[in-house]
């Protein structure tokens, strides 16, 4: 089997078709619902979708249950569930996501791609605690607010795959005002000013 790297992912040539297929059905449902901005669409890829694989090189391996707070368009629960169907095939993703419309989206583009994908059309507070090894949040809410929902739904062990643009030490400073949490902080790479968080052992202080 052909493989390639992708965002510091070994990537085999069938993965990196459903990310074309992906992107395709992305683009084509933004021109009827906001799933991205639309001045981003010539950018899909590296904006989006590079973007959004950059997590993936930073997830545990051996984990089980990867749940995506906010999908929205996917980005990054699809994109990650995609990489998973490769190399990490035991691993179930649930993906929370309020707004109807871009959950239908979600539902549709899990079944057109084969993924091991459950969708969640509820707000992420109702949701019972879900217990997941992995937790990823992409532009949902400032980190003070995003770390009472991942503390909710995270297993005692797990972690939370978190990017973060140029705010990202300000964000910070003021969540570790009321929580502690075991942190490594990873380049992004799209944007220079940018961090990708990955949180561990998080409770309030």
């Amino acid at each position: 089997m052909s493989r390639s790297q992708f965002a510091g992912v070994d990537v085999s040539r069938e993965t990196l078709a459903r990310l074309q297929e992906f992107a395709s059905l992305l683009t084509k449902w933004t021109e009827r619902i906001n799933l991205v901005a639309p001045a981003t669409i010539p950018h899909l890829w590296d904006r989006h979708i590079v973007d959004s694989a950059q997590l993936f090189q930073h997830a545990p391996p051996d984990a089980r249950t990867w749940l995506d707070l906010g999908s929205g368009g996917g980005l990054p629960g699809l994109v990650c569930a995609i990489l998973a169907r490769d190399s990490m095939p035991g691993c179930h993703f649930t993906l929370i996501e309020s707004d109807t419309r871009k959950s239908a989206f979600l539902m549709t583009a899990s079944r057109t791609l084969n993924l091991a994908v459950t969708v969640l059309p509820q707000r992420v507070e109702m949701v019972p605690p879900q217990g997941a090894d992995i937790i990823s949040a992409r532009a949902l809410a400032p980190l003070v607010q995003l770390l009472p929902l991942v503390e909710r739904h995270l297993s005692q062990d797990g972690v939370a795959l978190l990017p973060k643009g140029k705010n990202h030490a300000q964000e910070l400073a003021v969540a570790q005002q009321e929580w502690q949490f075991e942190l490594c902080s990873y380049p992004s790479l799209t944007d220079p000013l940018a961090r990708l968080l990955l949180l561990k052992e998080i409770h309030r202080v």
